[in-house]
């Protein structure tokens, strides 16, 4: 396995991931198109906010995030549960003293998984800061928290 920051030539990868969940989710919402998609996740992979996991079979994972705000952590379905997201959350954390994320509500999964990885509900909102308009959570891990 290992970590590097995306390039736009990435992008059919990075966007397969993407839809791997958001077109299979019942519960979501689509609120963009396969367009919008692909221009959100250049303008982000241009600011070098994107980092990559590669393990054998190619790209598995991807994080979006800006500083200490983690925007989007994607795993490929068929790399689910291998430590991918894990990775690429330990090198954020390696990479600043605290992380904050919004998770939607609806999504245990995510949930699950930020809790497991030291982070914590801080605030619960109405969607009013997402896309979908859907309630979610700020959940937040800081170096500080997890040393004591």
């Amino acid at each position: 396995m290992s970590i590097a920051r995306a390039r736009l030539w990435h992008l059919p990868h990075l966007a397969r991931i993407l839809w791997a969940f958001t077109r299979a989710t019942p519960w979501l919402p689509q609120v963009r198109s396969p367009r919008d998609d692909l221009r959100a996740l250049a303008w982000v992979t241009r600011r070098g906010w994107v980092r990559i996991v590669r393990d054998r079979s190619g790209i598995a994972a991807f994080i979006v995030r800006d500083g200490s705000r983690v925007h989007a952590l994607y795993v490929a379905p068929a790399r689910r549960g291998q430590g991918h997201g894990g990775a690429l959350l330990a090198e954020a954390k390696a990479d600043t003293g605290a992380l904050d994320l919004w998770v939607l509500e609806q999504n245990a999964g995510a949930r699950g998984f930020y809790a497991a990885q030291g982070f914590r509900e801080a605030a619960r909102g109405q969607g009013a800061g997402n896309d979908e308009g859907l309630p979610d959570i700020l959940m937040i891990w800081s170096e500080e928290e997890e040393a004591a």
